[in-house]
């Protein structure tokens, strides 16, 4: 999968469309987040199986690991404590799925990241 030439505004309008729905364990969650990012930043939904655990289930996307901090916007990353994905805004922030709509966080929270596109 690569990155679609709008790629930025549509993560962007996706961020925007999401901003304050809040966290629902089937409907809305950390993986469902991750999935509508990589949809909006590729145009196309990553095949995923589910696995013992959230990095694994990450993993089996397809797209390669990387450092945290080399991350990019639209990456995917995990921050554990309990184990969530977010999104990389930019640089040094990325969100995830709260109670009440998107949190934002410092990247150094995240222990990975994979690459979109």
């Amino acid at each position: 999968m690569t990155r679609r030439p709008d790629w930025a505004v549509r993560l962007a309008a996706l961020l925007s469309a999401v901003e304050t729905r809040a966290f629902d364990a089937h409907r809305w969650n950390c993986g469902r987040f991750a999935l509508a990012a990589v949809e909006a930043v590729t145009g196309e939904r990553p095949r995923i199986r589910i696995r013992r655990d959230l990095e694994a289930t990450a993993d089996s996307a397809g797209f390669p690991r990387g450092a945290p901090l080399r991350a990019r916007t639209g990456d995917i990353v995990l921050a554990p404590d309990p184990d969530r994905l977010g999104v990389v805004l930019d640089a040094g922030r990325i969100a995830f799925v709260g109670p009440r709509g998107l949190l934002r966080a410092p990247i150094t929270l995240c222990t990975i990241a994979w690459r979109i596109g």
